[in-house]
């Protein structure tokens, strides 16, 4: 089988390294959640100005094996099937009746691999990002969850199936390196329903 190689970039007119198709469809979902920790997640929604910032925290569900994936089994529904389209898409749902979540969709076609975005730490549209969080300042909990993320990026359910290689939602490479001893690696949260699979280690930060 061919390797694909992780650092697949394609250049934007600002010179920015952005991701090219290539990343999302490596087979290994813990590597690819590992290798987005430092990388940038970016919107430009409704046409208003750019919002985003360094991506500090990512979960990595494992589709058909993982009893935590909403894919778990090949569950396909309504909601899951974006889950099973080819990787570089989003999959945006509605949790607790009040958030809404961002996953990226990763692997080939059929193979429901995602990773849940949990944190940012906001650069670019500070400004637009505060009103989106109706707060006035920036503090250690504007993007901590991944519930905030979504608001405070203009991400919602409508945006599911949205492909990352666009200009409306998309990944930079700004070249921030991430020694791989920073990366703290944990089980992940509330999915205690999950059995022996909430165990799994798949929830990785960086502090930054």
């Amino acid at each position: 089988m061919k390797k694909i190689r992780a650092a697949s970039y394609e250049l934007r007119d600002n010179k920015k390294m952005v991701f090219g198709k290539n990343f999302y469809l490596r087979n290994d979902v813990v590597r690819i959640s590992k290798d987005l920790l430092g990388k940038y997640l970016l919107t430009k929604i409704d046409g208003k100005i750019i919002t985003g910032g360094i991506i500090t925290e990512t979960e990595a569900y494992a589709g058909a094996t993982d009893k935590a994936s909403h894919a778990y089994n090949n569950r396909r529904t309504k909601r899951t099937e974006i889950m099973f389209h080819e990787g570089g898409v989003a999959y945006v749902y509605f949790c607790y009746g009040m958030h809404s979540l961002f996953n990226i969709v990763t692997n080939k076609k059929d193979i429901p691999h995602a990773i849940l975005i949990r944190a940012i730490k906001p650069t670019d549209g500070i400004g637009l990002i505060l009103k989106r969080r109706n707060k006035t300042k920036i503090d250690n909990k504007i993007t901590t969850g991944p519930g905030t993320v979504c608001q405070a990026l203009g991400i919602n359910c409508k945006h599911s199936g949205e492909t990352l290689l666009s200009n409306k939602i998309w990944l930079e490479d700004r070249g921030l390196k991430i020694n791989k001893k920073q990366i703290i690696a944990g089980k992940r949260i509330g999915v205690d329903y999950a059995g022996k699979d909430a165990l799994l280690k798949y929830n990785f930060k960086i502090p930054i």
